[in-house]
């Protein structure tokens, strides 16, 4: 074919055979697509199964336990299979507290973890028999019997009851916890016993520890302890037990019979202040009163220095009563007074006689002389005028500068802190009184013998009583101990543990710091005597203490809180109801707030600014012990014997709390250290 014969080709339309017949996508089955999910799963499980990590979770509890991991976790019983890292963990059951942590799943093939649940607490339900007693769990006080429903913790608990007037019960138990109920029935024994007690002639009123508890016959409730019981009833002497009581141990103490009273003379003197003897025997200084044997004549003689003396024969019907009042006639001496400046006042007893000096006729008693002038400081001086001696007082008036380097000075303090102040007894309304307690009053011990002494000397007495720290600066090993767990060792408190020699030994070691002269002879460390003229610490004399504690104006104190018992407040530190447990016998009702000895000066001084005279620790006097003779003689600044065998103790403690003991009249003795005495110190003036 030619060229010229050639045609181009051209593109042409396809068209199918059959135009509705189009072609379609291939599509897989469903089965196909199960199959693939099938086997990722299959490799996902395998993948998991050789990553994941075996944990087991112990659980502690006597119940049932259910735990709850959060995240991808398959359970096996008590294990689980989860891969590493940190996953919140539950864990509960009844009766515990529900458990919540985060767990930490490390690379370690296999891992163990135990859980402790904590019960929820018991509930307890208790009764006690009285009601209304106190409970403590564990030394928490939880409530008053009877409780319901109370919540305890789980475990070994102790509880403790207490109520007035009944033993301490003291139990341990076992709490289950976990909301279970427990109840306990517990009942308290008395802490007291009964007393049944008769009088002769009936209807008698019987006092315990000085309070009213019924009339004869009767049978008492007495707490146990030591008491003292008085029976008493009009026109009829009254009657002393002492008691000893064990709770629940009863006592038939019979019948009490009563002596017809004596006859009761209350006798009295013009001036007050005579010495008393009654046929002979001294009986104290006016204003008294007396129990005279009735139906019989007896002899009364007074006796005053400076008065002649007056007697009268009285005779007394039993059970009666008589008022007496006798004049004492004056003996008087001449005094001649001079004064300087010749211009000033003169006083006797603190009235005027007139101006410059002069001679008086005056009682042959202590009289107080004093010289007044402006410009000058008043001149004191005290004078005993002889009947036929001619006496000579001189008084110089000092201008104020010249009168404070000459004045002793109120107070002094020792050198390591001791404050002591000074007492002028001459200065006092009173300086003569009777020592000891009348056989009539109740508490009184054979020791207590009425005798007169009169104190002239002025003397330095320590505010307060020796305290550890200071008697540590003296001997630094001292250790004054303790009781029942209470200590006695503390620096403020009273030191204690220590004999009459130690004492004694303290006040020449401060003496001798301080350049004093010291009052004690010492040989070889031992006191073997006293010197009266030096100015040395010492112990405060039994007339001295006795001066200070009970002296009030003109009147005698029977305690330091006046004259009534049982004391109305809080007073001193004696053995009260929180000392039971350490001492056995407690003054009933009373709380100072302290188990054993407080710091010192813890409670109100005395008007004399004095503390703890009647409570703490009792204190060694300087006096031998002795008892003293019913001379009627007045012994002037009494020292007692050089040296003895044992030594007067005065004033009670935190461990005495029976009437006789906290009375101020009541003596005790020894030697040795004892852990409820102690000291405090003084010295003379000049």
């Amino acid at each position: 074919m030619s060229a010229g014969e050639r045609q181009s080709i051209k593109p042409a339309a396809f068209e199918p055979l059959n135009p509705e017949a189009a072609p379609t996508k291939a599509r897989i089955p469903l089965s196909r697509w199960l199959m693939f999910a099938s086997v990722a799963l299959f490799f996902v499980a395998l993948w998991f199964l050789f990553t994941a990590r075996s944990l087991e979770i112990t659980v502690v509890a006597e119940e049932e336990a259910n735990i709850s991991l959060s995240g991808f976790v398959l359970p096996f019983g008590e294990r689980f299979l989860l891969r590493s890292g940190t996953y919140p963990l539950e864990v509960t059951a009844a009766g515990y507290h529900p458990y919540e942590s985060d767990i930490e799943v490390t690379r370690d093939a296999t891992q163990r973890q135990e859980v402790i649940l904590q019960p929820l607490p018991g509930r307890l339900a208790l009764a006690s028999e009285p009601d209304g007693a106190t409970l403590s769990v564990d030394g928490e006080v939880l409530g008053v019997t009877p409780l319901k429903d109370l919540p305890v913790e789980a475990g070994s608990r102790v509880l403790r009851l207490e109520l007035p007037r009944y033993l301490p019960l003291e139990q341990t138990i076992e709490v289950t916890g976990r909301n279970i109920q427990q109840r306990l029935d517990l009942s308290l024994d008395p802490a007291w016993a009964e007393i049944n007690v008769s009088s002769e002639p009936s209807g008698a009123e019987l006092l315990i520890d000085g309070i009213p508890r019924g009339k004869a016959p009767a049978v008492l409730e007495v707490l146990q302890g030591e008491h003292e019981l008085t029976v008493q009833l009009p026109g009829f002497a009254s009657e002393q037990r002492t008691l000893s009581i064990e709770a629940g141990m009863a006592q038939d103490l019979g019948t009490i019979v009563l002596t017809p009273a004596t006859g009761v003379l209350s006798l009295r003197s013009t001036p007050s202040g005579a010495n008393v003897s009654v046929d002979g025997e001294f009986a104290g200084q006016t204003p008294l009163e007396l129990e005279l044997t009735p139906n019989m004549d007896h002899r009364i003689s007074l006796s005053r220095a400076g008065y002649r003396r007056a007697s009268e024969t009285l005779r007394m019907e039993a059970g009666s009563s008589l008022e007496r009042t006798l004049s004492l006639k004056p003996l008087l001496g001449d005094v001649l007074v001079k004064l300087n400046p010749a211009e000033a006042e003169l006083l006797v007893n603190g009235k005027i006689v007139g101006r410059g000096s002069q001679t008086l006729s005056l009682p042959a008693v202590l009289q107080r002389l004093e010289a007044r002038l402006d410009g000058y400081e008043t001149g004191k001086r005290s004078v005993t005028p002889r009947p036929g001696l001619e006496q000579l007082v001189e008084i110089q008036l000092l201008t104020p500068q010249a009168a404070r380097k000459a004045r002793l000075t109120p107070t002094i303090t020792t050198a390591v802190g001791q404050t002591l102040t000074l007492m002028n007894p001459v200065d006092s309304p009173r300086n003569e009184f009777s020592m000891g307690a009348s056989r009539r009053d109740p508490g009184r011990r054979a020791n207590e013998v009425l005798h007169p002494v009169r104190l002239e000397r002025p003397f330095y007495f320590q505010n307060q009583e020796v305290t550890n720290a200071q008697f540590r600066q003296f001997q630094a090993s001292h250790n004054s101990g303790q009781i029942e767990g209470n200590s006695l060792n503390r620096e403020h408190q009273p030191v204690a543990q220590i004999s009459w020699q130690q004492a004694a030994s303290f006040c020449n070691w401060l003496s001798q710091r301080e350049g004093l002269t010291p009052f004690y002879k010492e040989q070889q460390g031992i006191i073997i005597g006293f010197d009266p003229d030096a100015l040395g610490y010492r112990l405060p004399t039994e007339a001295e203490w006795a001066w200070v504690a009970r002296i009030r104006g003109e009147a005698l104190q029977r305690f330091t809180w006046g004259d009534d018992f049982p004391p109305k407040d809080v007073a001193e530190n004696v053995a009260d109801n929180s000392s039971a447990y350490v001492t056995g016998r407690v003054l009933n009702g009373y709380n100072d707030g302290y188990v054993v000895s407080a710091p010192v000066g813890s409670f109100k001084a005395n008007e004399r600014g004095i503390f703890d005279l009647g409570g703490n620790v009792s204190e060694w006097m300087h006096d031998v012990y002795i008892i003293p003779a019913s001379s009627g003689v007045v012994a002037t600044d009494p020292l007692g014997a050089q040296r003895g065998d044992n030594y007067v103790i005065r004033g009670a403690s935190w461990a005495l709390g029976r009437l006789p003991e906290l009375r101020l009249s009541y003596r005790d003795y020894g030697q040795a250290g004892r852990d409820d005495v102690g000291f405090r110190i003084a010295r003379y003036a000049e």
